[in-house]
């Protein structure tokens, strides 16, 4: 005889899985929550975002991410599968006169977010986002024979095929009809990230792009109306130095003609409907630097302010309703920065500028590279970049919203890294300037799978006036979820 089918659940189980848009139309969640949840998944997984949870009572767990699969062919051998702003192998060298295949699976993601019940207009959520492009040791077999017992370095199987989990996010969020605060791990204000980033095959950041996440502590608060908004932001950040014993400050304020929506994908996955947004964003620093012409027991230290400014902007040339609706969709981005000592906002960045070597003993400096260096006399400079990045994307029209294509453009330039070459021999390893440009193509052949091509130029010029080239190819395939 047959076993029996189990009994149901009980009516009223405390646990069930359903969709953040499903808890919206039954109204068990507000609509400022929903809003929120979406803004803080959408870059990930796009109108994707919160389509499942699960629910415990009021409270509710929404999985979200994607799986990506790369396959990247660069004309020389100077780049991981995240180029970010690696500087290029010049022509006739090894590196330079040789090419490169990588398969890898790292940039794939995976987040979590947690939220509590809404209780008299206030909303408490946390969100843990992770992927596979942890810190890994360097992609080198090391001398032969072995110097060092265990070897330092890593293999190209270990780094590709077991790759590292990292944290991406991470943060508590309280959100109040008065302010808005945000503690942990998120995009940095400066930039005012993840909004104005282009669609690329590419794993961002892209040179030219503000693309960077830090511990930082924000308030924010937003003023809205049926047709536009105003949100005004500030931000203690993780310092660039943690010896400055000052921790950064960013502000901004962006602008929104929430009346006026088009089609934007950030990134490859993240496709959603974004209003037009305009952003300023600004950046303060201090840093204490070990004393270069003293001893190591000195307690004297050199300091210098810096400062940086950003502006942005996301256009719908031809609007679109929503994601059913993107038939001719045309969006345009841009992003203009100029600044002293922000380089570490720049993916993979130092522009290749160095300390000095001290005349006499050794120095350590308690910075990371790019950020200020030393003249021949002692005295501390931050290195000056001006960045600009332009984008724009189009839907193809009678294709059932499968098709979309977009190309990037961007340019950065410095104007004092000729001065701290250090020596006629090292010009040719500190960047003046950088171009880079790509074209992308992306099909969805079913709901959740994507397809997408890219080929990218990047194009290095030193302070010596040599030029190098690296060609890229990128196919990747994504399921986003």
């Amino acid at each position: 005889m047959p076993m029996p089918p189990p009994p149901p659940p009980p009516a009223g189980s405390p646990i069930e899985l359903t969709s953040l848009k499903l808890m919206r139309e039954k109204g068990l969640i507000s609509k400022e929550e929903y809003d929120s949840a979406v803004k803080d998944m959408g870059d990930t997984s796009g109108a994707k975002a919160g389509d499942t949870s699960v629910v415990f009572s009021k409270w509710a767990t929404t999985l979200y991410g994607f799986v990506e699969a790369d396959s990247i062919y660069d004309s020389t051998r100077s780049f991981n599968d995240n180029a970010g702003v690696a500087i290029i192998s010049p022509a006739h060298t090894t590196a330079g006169d040789n090419s490169r295949w990588t398969f890898g699976i790292r940039n794939s993601r995976l987040g979590l977010r947690l939220k509590a019940p809404e209780v008299g207009g206030v909303r408490a959520s946390g969100l843990i986002e992770t992927d596979f492009l942890g810190t890994q040791l360097p992609v080198v077999t090391g001398p032969y024979p072995a110097t060092v017992s265990p070897s330092p370095y890593g293999t190209e199987g270990t780094v590709f095929s077991s790759s590292v989990l990292r944290v991406r996010h991470l943060y508590v969020k309280v959100e109040t009809p008065v302010v808005d605060i945000m503690f942990g791990q998120y995009w940095t204000l400066f930039g005012w990230g993840p909004n104005f980033q282009p669609n690329t095959v590419e794993i961002q950041g892209m040179p030219g792009e503000i693309f960077f996440r830090t511990p930082q502590f924000r308030l924010s608060h937003a003023f809205k109306s049926d047709a536009v908004s105003l949100e005004l932001a500030v931000a203690a950040v993780r310092p660039v130095q943690r010896d400055s014993g000052t921790p950064d400050g960013q502000a901004g304020i962006k602008f929104n003609v929430d009346a006026w929506k088009g089609a934007q994908t950030m990134g490859a996955a993240g496709s959603q409907i974004s209003p037009l947004s305009i952003a300023a964003t600004g950046l303060l620093r201090h840093v204490a630097v070990n004393d270069f012409n003293v001893a190591a027991t000195n307690t004297n230290t050199k300091d210098l302010g810096m400062s940086a400014i950003a502006f942005d902007a996301f256009v719908p040339v031809v609007p679109a309703k929503n994601m059913k609706e993107r038939d001719n969709a045309f969006s345009l981005l841009g992003e203009f920065s100029t600044g002293y000592g922000d380089a570490d906002m720049f993916t993979g960045f130092n522009g290749g500028v160095g300390f000095p070597a001290p005349t006499t003993g050794s120095y350590t400096p308690d910075i990371d590279p790019g950020i200020v260096t030393f003249d021949g006399a002692g005295n501390l400079h931050a290195i000056q970049w001006t960045t600009y990045l332009m984008g724009a994307q189009y839907m193809l029209p009678g294709v059932d919203n499968k098709l979309l294509l977009s190309g990037n453009y961007s340019h950065m330039e410095s104007a004092n890294s000729h001065d701290y070459t250090f020596g006629a021999a090292n010009a040719s390893k500190v960047l003046h300037a950088v171009d880079w440009f790509d074209v992308n193509f992306f099909y969805d052949p079913v709901p959740g799978a994507r397809f997408g091509l890219e080929y990218a130029n990047f194009n290095d010029s030193m302070v010596s006036g040599l030029r190098a080239i690296n060609h890229r190819v990128q196919f990747s395939g994504f399921f986003i979820f």
